[in-house]
């Protein structure tokens, strides 16, 4: 089973190289690695990349700035296998993270997405357990499972636990729904919840495989600031409620009107950001 590793870059270069490298170094060598630079002002990444001599790995650049969305949807487009990852261009994985999705992509083979374990890693690589990714932690199933309906679209509206750039997606169930446009911050909790509503099932085991890395420079913690990413995850929940009443989900209805900690953190990002405006 060869996996595309699709990945789209415009970042920190010293981050990149670990992320690739990691790629490189994993236990099964049945892989692609695709690097889709979203026109980055820097040619040390393209260079880097034809030092590691390794024909599993295209460089590509776009024409034209993307922008997140933009660059995610022609990482899709661009997947030649019958699965694939999304993987951020500054987060490791562990050595054992393909041979461990694929082993849980051939147990159910009719499953849209494998979530294994993650821990989070700040800017230096050192273990962090942010306030978020400690509720993320609490929303997460205790143990190995499988969550499809309107169970696993009320668990992501509680909280979405995932971590899109640790997950391995069918290409056949997400080209069938599709990155939606207009999002940003949510595009993938859109994806799952389009995923769901199509049918699809997630697969979740603990198994820690992967390091995501948390820190201020994503899109998430910019918008945040200025709260661009709560009007976004304001409209999708409301456009979700509306869908889910008319599928007669009700559970899923009443947990994407109240989307409880999207609320929590939106409380905690404004007061942080009233607190910094009254200390300067």
């Amino acid at each position: 089973m060869t996996v595309d590793v699709m990945m789209p870059f415009y970042g920190d270069v010293a981050h990149f190289k670990q992320a690739v490298t990691s790629v490189v170094g994993q236990s099964d060598a049945d892989w692609r690695l695709v690097v889709v630079d979203d026109c980055y002002p820097d040619p040390e990444p393209a260079r880097w990349l034809k030092t590691l001599d390794d024909s599993r790995i295209t460089y590509l650049r776009n024409d034209n700035n993307l922008g997140v969305n933009g660059n995610f949807r022609r990482c899709v487009d661009l997947v030649a296998s019958d699965y694939f990852v999304v993987m951020g261009c500054d987060d490791v994985m562990a050595p054992d993270y393909l041979a461990t999705v694929k082993s849980l992509a051939s147990a159910n083979p009719g499953a849209a997405v494998i979530q294994p374990g993650v821990d989070v890693i700040d800017d230096a690589g050192m273990p962090v357990r942010p306030l978020g990714d400690r509720i993320k932690s609490r929303l997460a199933p205790s143990r190995a499972t499988v969550l499809s309906g309107e169970v696993l679209a009320c668990s992501l509206f509680h909280g979405n636990w995932t971590y899109f750039p640790s997950l391995l997606w069918r290409t056949s169930a997400v080209r069938a729904v599709g990155f939606r446009t207009g999002f940003d911050v949510v595009l993938d909790l859109a994806l799952l919840i389009d995923l769901t509503i199509d049918g699809g099932s997630l697969v979740y085991d603990p198994t820690v495989v992967f390091s995501y890395r948390r820190h201020g420079g994503s899109v998430s913690s910019i918008q945040a600031v200025d709260g661009r990413r709560f009007d976004e995850e304001n409209r999708f929940f409301a456009e979700q409620a509306d869908q889910c009443g008319e599928r007669g989900w009700s559970k899923a209805a009443r947990a994407a009107r109240f989307h409880p900690t999207s609320r929590l953190n939106q409380a905690i990002q404004r007061t942080s950001a009233a607190i910094g405006r009254v200390r300067r």
